[in-house]
């Protein structure tokens, strides 16, 4: 019973603060909360109440460790795998390769202190144990608020559409920039099914290795598909995310522009865009555009290492008080 009274305290919490701000960091959390208290509720009820709920819920806590310890990790070496061979060598493409072998790691690390119990081992493996724990429900609760935040929402009414910008390859458009262009194009014409006229703004600026500004071969790509000029916006000098939102911004400012307006990017970058849109004080709702699914993987672990770094000493130290409590109980005589 306490647990689930528990849970409805980051319940209320999560539901207040989607209703106030959806692109809020904190709303991620409450909801990664709730889950634990839920799950908790849920163990105490089965044991309990014993028999049948008892034997389903053990199987079922058997199965979720079985597969974060052997099924995810070995998923994930083999994705980092194919990302190497696909996208070829890059930090950010041997992020699912460097996650799965981490978890493997702590699993490697967590027998290690089942065979050889004291209380310097107790204490360093469990302060690896906590943090590893402590990771993996932030990027849980990011992952699955990820989710929810790109199913809510407005899908209809906008006057501006901002398309953000990724990498070309010379001066075309890859298949991630393309999928991005064409959810834009898909808002574009249900906007004009309904009678208005929405502005297309494309935001890249040019990387050493471009021919031309990703801006400039965005805007070939939609005329190539009937848009007209006219509504074409060019904003052909940011390199982050960030400046993609507060250029674009700009030019709309510029053009005494006060509507709604939308960006789109991709299904794994939503979240954190809508973070940027809100550190910003931008008025302006994020889509996502479907990404290739062996992309996955590496793009949503390197866009939970970017929203990390948004708050790094709440993480820094809430950590240092868990493994400081962990160290203090597991030392001390």
């Amino acid at each position: 019973m306490i647990f689930g009274i528990a849970a409805l305290v980051p319940a209320l919490f999560f539901v207040v603060g989607v209703i106030r701000d959806r692109r809020r960091l904190g709303n991620a959390v409450w909801l990664g909360v709730t889950l634990v208290f839920l799950v908790l509720w849920l163990v105490f009820r089965a044991s309990v109440n014993g028999g049948w709920s008892a034997v389903i819920v053990g199987y079922a806590l058997a199965a979720v460790l079985l597969c974060l310890g052997f099924v995810l990790p070995a998923a994930l070496v083999a994705n980092g795998v194919l990302m190497l061979r696909r996208e070829g060598f890059g930090l950010a493409n041997l992020l699912s390769l460097l996650a799965g072998l981490a978890i493997f790691g702590v699993v490697a690390a967590f027998g290690f202190a089942t065979a050889h119990t004291g209380p310097v081992v107790d204490a360093v493996i469990g302060s690896l144990l906590i943090v590893a724990a402590y990771v993996a429900f932030l990027f849980v609760s990011l992952l699955l608020y990820s989710i929810v935040y790109g199913s809510i929402g407005r899908r209809t009414g906008f006057d501006a559409i901002v398309v953000l910008g990724a990498g070309l390859i010379g001066d075309r458009v890859p298949p991630l920039l393309a999928a991005r262009l064409d959810r834009a194009l898909h808002l574009y014409h249900r906007e004009v099914a309904a009678g208005r006229t929405p502005l297309l703004v494309v935001s890249g600026g040019q990387g050493p290795d471009e021919e031309v500004s990703e801006a400039a071969a965005m805007r070939d790509y939609l005329r190539r598909r009937d848009v007209p000029d006219e509504l074409i916006v060019l904003e052909d000098r940011a390199t982050t995310t960030e400046q993609n939102l507060a250029y674009s911004a700009e030019l709309l400012a510029d053009r005494g522009w006060t509507g709604r307006a939308v960006a789109v990017t991709n299904n794994f970058h939503v979240f954190r865009a809508a973070v940027l849109a809100r550190r910003l004080r931008l008025r302006m709702q994020i889509i996502g555009a479907p990404t290739a699914w062996y992309f996955l993987p590496s793009a949503f672990l390197r866009e939970f290492a970017a929203l990390l770094t948004h708050n790094p000493i709440v993480h820094t130290v809430t950590c240092g008080l868990l493994v400081g409590l962990h160290l203090l109980l597991t030392l001390t005589p």
